[in-house]
């Protein structure tokens, strides 16, 4: 099923660096098969956290429905942007450095309470795109 672009399905995709494009491009095409209007910006929680917390909070005005966040290694970007924002945050964990994304796996997935990061398998872009497929009432299968 696709839809019709509206507000409801405008998905802001992050990732910590430039290398995780081709992940989270994956993810990207699969939103816009569904009819999604999907960006991608490339904003890290470390190095550039002013910036990531402005896209975080200005998500929901900028009629964002869904945010899915790719990042390796420590993988904060995803627990920075839902600690600023109310809208669903989906964690991309992006394999990365000796540990292969178990890291970044463990990162997403251990949130404290009331932050909360939906998190799929390591580079698993396509599962965070159906996922917020489901969450916008659109066909995720």
């Amino acid at each position: 099923m696709t839809a019709e672009k509206t507000p409801q399905n405008k998905i802001l995709m992050l990732m910590g660096s430039e290398s995780d494009r081709e992940i989270m491009e994956k993810g990207a095409q699969v939103l816009r098969g569904h009819g999604c209007d999907v960006t991608l910006k490339v904003s890290s929680a470390h190095r550039q956290p002013d910036r990531t917390a402005a896209f975080a909070k200005g998500a929901e005005e900028a009629g964002y429905s869904v945010v899915i966040c790719g990042a390796g290694l420590s993988a904060a970007l995803p627990g920075v942007v839902a600690a600023h924002t109310h809208l669903p945050v989906i964690g991309v964990p992006i394999s990365a450095g000796t540990l292969g994304g178990l890291d970044a796996l463990l990162a997403c997935a251990q949130m404290p309470p009331g932050v909360p990061v939906a998190t799929v398998g390591i580079d698993n872009a396509k599962n965070a795109a159906h996922i917020a497929l489901r969450i916008l009432g659109l066909s995720g299968g």
